[in-house]
C-alpha cells in the first residue's frame, strides 16, 4: 500500500462510519426518541411516588405522551417513535385502570421487551437476524446482505445477538421486581434501566457495523438498471428508425434505377 492509498482508505472508513452513525440515529429516534421514551414513566412514577394517585398518574403519562406525538406532528418530523411511545403509555394506563393496579402499568412493557428480546434470539438462529431487517431499509441495502453480503449478514447475527441478551439481562432484573417490589421501587428501576441498555446494544450494533463490509445499495442499482434499460430501448428504436430510412432508401434507389 502506497502513501497515498492510507489516507484514502482512512477517508472511506471514516464515511462508512459516519454514514452508520447517522443511520442508527435515524432507526431509533435519537436524542429525542430517548426522551420520548423515558418522559412518560418517568412522570408516571414521579407522581405516583408523591400523591399514590393512579388516575392522575396515568392520565399525566397519556397525556404528555400525546404532547410529544402534537409537536412532532406540528414540526412534520417522523412520528414512529412518538406513536409508538403513545400505544405503550396507552395499553399500560388501560391494564393498570381495569386492574385497579398501579404496577400493572408497567407490564404491557416488559412483555413487549422479553418478547422483542426473544424475537432477537430466535430470528438470528434462524438466519434473518431481526436488526437487519430494522436497518436493512435505512441503509438502502434491503435483504441484500442476506445472500449477497456475507461480512454484514455476520455482523447483524451479532449485532441482533447483543441486543437479545441484553433485553433478556433486563428482563431478569424487572421481572422480580414485579412481584417482589412496590410500585415506586419498580418504577424507579425500570426508568434507570430505559436508556443505559439501549446505548450500549446501539453502541454495540455501530462497532459490529462499522467492521463490516458497506452495504449494497439496492435503490441505485434498480435506478442503474432502469436507466440502462431505457437506454437499450432508445438504442433499438433508433436502430429500427435507421433500417426503416435505409429500406425507404433502397426503395427510392430502386425505382430510380428502373426508370
Amino acid at each position: 500500500m502506497t502513501s497515498l492509498d492510507k489516507p484514502t482508505e482512512e477517508t472511506e472508513a471514516d464515511d462508512a462510519r459516519a454514514v452508520t452513525e447517522a443511520a442508527l440515529f435515524e432507526a431509533f429516534g435519537g436524542v429525542r426518541g430517548l426522551v420520548e421514551t423515558v418522559l412518560p414513566g418517568l412522570l408516571f412514577v414521579t407522581i405516583f411516588t408523591l400523591n399514590n394517585d393512579l388516575h392522575m398518574s396515568a392520565i399525566a403519562a397519556l397525556a404528555v405522551s400525546l404532547v410529544l406525538v402534537v409537536v412532532r406532528l406540528a414540526r412534520k418530523d417522523t412520528v414512529k417513535h412518538a406513536f409508538g411511545g403513545v400505544f405503550g403509555v396507552a395499553f399500560g394506563v388501560v391494564f393498570a385502570m381495569m386492574t385497579d393496579n398501579a404496577k400493572n402499568f408497567y407490564l404491557p412493557g416488559m412483555l413487549y421487551t422479553l418478547g422483542l428480546a426473544l424475537a432477537y434470539i430466535v430470528t438470528s438462529l434462524a438466519g434473518v437476524p431481526l436488526i437487519g431487517l430494522i436497518l436493512g431499509p435505512v441503509f438502502k441495502e434491503n435483504l441484500s446482505w442476506r445472500t449477497r453480503n456475507p461480512g454484514r449478514k455476520k455482523a447483524y447475527t451479532k449485532a441482533s445477538y447483543a441486543w437479545g441478551l441484553i433485553l433478556l439481562g433486563k428482563s431478569a432484573i424487572l421481572f422480580p421486581l414485579y412481584w417482589w417490589a412496590d410500585t415506586e421501587q419498580l418504577g424507579w428501576v425500570l426508568v434507570a434501566l430505559k436508556i443505559p441498555p439501549f446505548l450500549l446494544a446501539v453502541w454495540l450494533t455501530w462497532v459490529f457495523l462499522a467492521k463490516a463490509p458497506a452495504p449494497i445499495d439496492v435503490f441505485a442499482e434498480m435506478e442503474a438498471a432502469e436507466k440502462a434499460e431505457e437506454a437499450k430501448a432508445e438504442r433499438e428504436k433508433a436502430e429500427r428508425e435507421a433500417l426503416g430510412e435505409a429500406a425507404v432508401d433502397s426503395v427510392s434507389s430502386g425505382r430510380h434505377r428502373k426508370d
